[in-house]
């Protein structure tokens, strides 16, 4: 019996050590098993394992769980995660059963989550933490050190300093209040410090990460008062979210879609856009098939057609991706659209010249044409310049509509790479058949 007792103390205490060392591995096996098995897995477990693995779990999965869990069990779970976590998975809930859970937390707990629920997803204010400490101009080093000891949290690295009216002075390095005298007042200390405002677009949060070493960025309203804190945590957060929802919404798949996400989910975030793109396909096909008669006669006009249109793609493609993410990083705005199209033309049209005379050699030699080669040669510096210049204008000009360049640009662009390609190639050789010389 002792030893039925201690087999089972060291299978949990295992079991125990893998879910800390491994929450990843663990949310993603979970992620299969049914919703009431994952309620019971996570209530099995302490607070702190079961609030790791839910964070990791799909969104599909957690929301599912915390929809199905007893608020004991969700309040336990719930309050002990950061302010930015807990509103992003409550919010993903009902809306009926968001008031309900959120009733049943701490006033105080709540309230900062209601607070991020209230700015848009995709706002700085969503990202930010409303727990924070802060100092007046007035007190000295002694106050402040007093105020930690109390306060007792060994993270602070910069404290933020603000007027009696709670606007944002600046900031004060924690060891610059370790090494400066007890009656110093931190009016003397403070320093300028890198700020966004409550409802600046997550981008620029990134762009700050990327341009400055920070550990923390405040958030302030129109007014310059202090409304919370973006901690270094959900700084990175918001970096990888950028970098990757950008490469899903270009692709057609849904910015919300996760790896591990349900098939129907999936299948609902991706179908709209395959019937999108098989429309522009057809588009496209059509254009091919006003030559269907010259390509009947030169049937090897027929192995050209891709060639045409996928280097067009591939520099259309280049110059979206270096556009979409110059919009993003707010590298370039609306009004130089000129400058960033000009560019975008000019190295089309270099790279144009230089792939056309290495296609035109190469289709020389297998067709034993020289007019054909000349045909392809011509098209395609034709069509990679006017790709270099959609793959530039597409995404500026949707933009400028209020559009999200990165869901719709790359289909956009697609179309008229392939319809340019296609057109030039086909209609040139419709033109100058006669002198081809090839059946």
């Amino acid at each position: 019996m002792e030893a039925l007792t201690q087999h089972k103390e060291f299978t949990t205490t295992l079991l125990d050590y893998y879910f800390r060392k491994y929450p990843d591995e663990v949310a993603e096996s979970l992620n299969e098993f049914p919703t009431d098995y994952l309620v019971e897995c996570l209530k099995g477990y302490s607070p702190e394992i079961s609030r790791e693995i839910l964070s990791k779990l799909s969104s599909q999965s957690a929301t599912e769980v915390l929809t199905l869990m007893d608020e004991p069990s969700f309040v336990s779970l719930i309050s002990g995660m950061d302010t930015y976590t807990a509103a992003i998975l409550i919010s993903r809930l009902e809306k009926p059963l968001v008031e309900e859970r959120l009733r049943s937390l701490g006033s105080k707990f709540s309230s900062a989550i209601r607070a991020l629920l209230s700015y848009p997803p995709e706002s700085a204010a969503f990202l930010m933490d409303t727990r924070m400490k802060l100092f007046r101009e007035t007190d000295s080093v002694s106050d402040v050190l007093n105020t930690l000891r109390n306060h007792g949290d060994r993270s602070l690295v910069v404290l933020y300093v603000v007027d009696p009216d709670g606007k944002l002075l600046g900031t004060v390095p924690i060891h610059v209040i370790a090494v400066s005298p007890p009656g110093e007042q931190m009016a003397n200390l403070v320093g300028k410090s890198v700020f966004v405002e409550a409802l600046a677009p997550r981008e620029e949060v990134v762009e700050l990460l990327q341009d400055g070493k920070l550990i923390s960025l405040p958030v302030v309203d129109v007014n310059h008062r202090m409304l919370g804190v973006i901690r270094y945590d959900a700084l990175v957060k918001a970096a990888q979210h950028d970098a990757t929802e950008d490469s899903l919404a270009m692709f057609g798949a849904g910015r919300e879609e996760k790896a591990l996400s349900g098939v129907w989910f999936a299948i609902r975030k991706r179908l709209p856009w395959l019937e999108i793109n098989l429309a522009t396909a057809f588009l496209a096909a059509s254009v091919v098939a006003l030559f269907e008669d010259t390509i009947a006669r030169i049937t090897v006009l027929a192995v050209f057609l891709p060639v045409v249109a996928g280097q067009s793609g591939n520099t259309g493609s280049q110059a979206l991706a270096v556009t979409i993410r110059g919009l993003a990083l707010r590298e370039i705005h609306i009004g130089q659209w000129f400058k960033v199209a000009r560019k975008e033309v000019l190295v089309g049209l270099v790279n144009g010249i230089v792939i056309s005379l290495s296609t035109a050699i190469i289709v020389f030699f297998w067709a034993s044409s020289l007019g054909l080669g000349v045909v392809i040669g011509v098209s395609m510096i034709f069509s990679m310049v006017i790709a270099g210049f959609s793959g530039a204008v597409i995404p500026i000009l949707l933009k400028s509509f209020g559009q999200d360049p990165a869901q719709s640009s790359s289909i956009v662009l697609t179309t008229v790479t392939d319809i340019v390609g296609f057109l030039s190639f086909l209609g040139l050789a419709n033109v100058l058949g006669d002198m081809l010389g090839v059946v």
